[in-house]
């Protein structure tokens, strides 16, 4: 996983969800992709995909409620999942966890 994200443009404002507790900032790529770099702190939250959404976990750990499973699966720092569009999932975490999410039309 690189440590770095290179050529970029990075919005000035965050994206702040669910009382601060989960907040990304808006990465935008020259080929004119996004994704969102975030952290999210301890506790259980549940969000809508719009568009296919890969998360990738860059510290920390998170258990996933994956769209119409009713079993929490872990995914620690290193691993992915895959979001289809137009679903909702969860994730609850123990500890602050980062993460990058890419986004697919």
């Amino acid at each position: 996983m690189a440590e770095r994200i290179q050529g970029v443009d990075v919005a000035m404002l965050g994206n702040i969800y669910l009382d601060g507790k989960v907040q990304s900032r808006s990465v935008f790529f020259a080929d004119g992709s996004r994704k969102t770099l975030g952290v999210m702190l301890p506790g259980e939250y549940f969000f809508d995909v719009g568009d296919r959404e890969v998360m990738e976990i860059t510290a920390g750990a998170f258990e996933v409620q994956l769209p119409g499973e009713t079993a929490w699966k872990p995914f620690p720092a290193g691993t992915s999942f895959e979001l289809p569009p137009n679903t909702k999932y969860g994730i609850r975490c123990a500890e602050i966890s980062q993460y990058l999410c890419s986004y697919y039309k």
